[in-house]
């Protein structure tokens, strides 16, 4: 069943394959929070075999240029560091791969949920999980039905792309932004830290349901076109 079908169908919330926009705005986001963790997985793995000094580790803990983001603190409930950094770096590609290949699928939403978890456990960091679960639960969202949207859904749908590319700025500002800084001028700004940490979360958080919106918005438009009538209909009314 398309998506257009899907809209077609009562309801008027309803789970969905995510449309052509959900679905970047998850492949795009999600590659980002793999990439995060496997940056995580490869600092531990740099740390060599060993136990962790407690459930909370810090993923690059030796080098100064990751002072600013307070040494990549991570979570994890592995016995060994290495093994930690190992189990991330598959977690996170898988997390990764399904974000790009599984998310037109009907039910996305539940293995990136599973596979974020995961990763937080394992050593994957806070921010790539805390992304993750984001993207999971935006696919998981039951849709709006066409027949509610008003002048604000409408605008919102036009706003998916601006806050897909305020999201990526943001989260590609703090790696490797804040590392390419931190060579450049020795130092981090913790304000502009902060900031960006702001605009990578802000712009995933609303570009999810502006992605749903156009999505819905996309699919009501084709389930109107494709009525039988509906171009006699419409002449006959003018």
């Amino acid at each position: 069943m398309t998506t257009a079908e899907n809209a077609e169908s009562g309801g008027s919330r309803q789970q969905v394959r995510p449309g052509a926009a959900t679905g970047t705005v998850v492949a795009v986001f999600g590659a980002l929070a793999a990439l995060a963790g496997i940056e995580h997985g490869v600092g531990e793995m740099l740390q060599g075999s060993g136990p962790p000094p407690g459930w909370v580790i810090r993923s690059w803990p030796e080098h100064a240029a990751f002072e600013a983001l307070g040494g990549e603190p991570a979570l994890t409930v592995l016995p060994d560091l290495l093994v930690s950094g190992v189990v991330t770096v598959v977690v996170a590609t898988a997390l990764g791969a399904w974000a790009i290949v599984g998310v037109h699928r009907r039910h996305a939403g539940p293995p990136l949920l599973g596979l974020s978890l995961l990763l937080l456990a394992v050593g994957g960091g806070f921010g790539p999980p805390l992304l993750g679960i984001v993207l999971g639960l935006g696919a998981a969202w039951p849709a709006v039905s066409p027949q509610h949207f008003g002048a604000a859904r409408r605008s919102l749908a036009r706003m998916w792309p601006w806050a897909l590319g305020a999201g990526v700025v943001g989260y590609l500002g703090l790696v490797p932004g804040t590392l390419v800084m931190h060579a450049v001028w020795g130092s981090t700004s913790p304000a502009g830290v902060y900031g960006l940490m702001v605009l990578a979360f802000g712009g995933v958080i609303l570009a999810l349901p502006a992605a749903r919106a156009r999505d819905r918005l996309e699919a009501g438009r084709g389930v109107a076109h494709a009525q039988p009538g509906s171009g006699r209909r419409s002449r006959g009314t003018r």
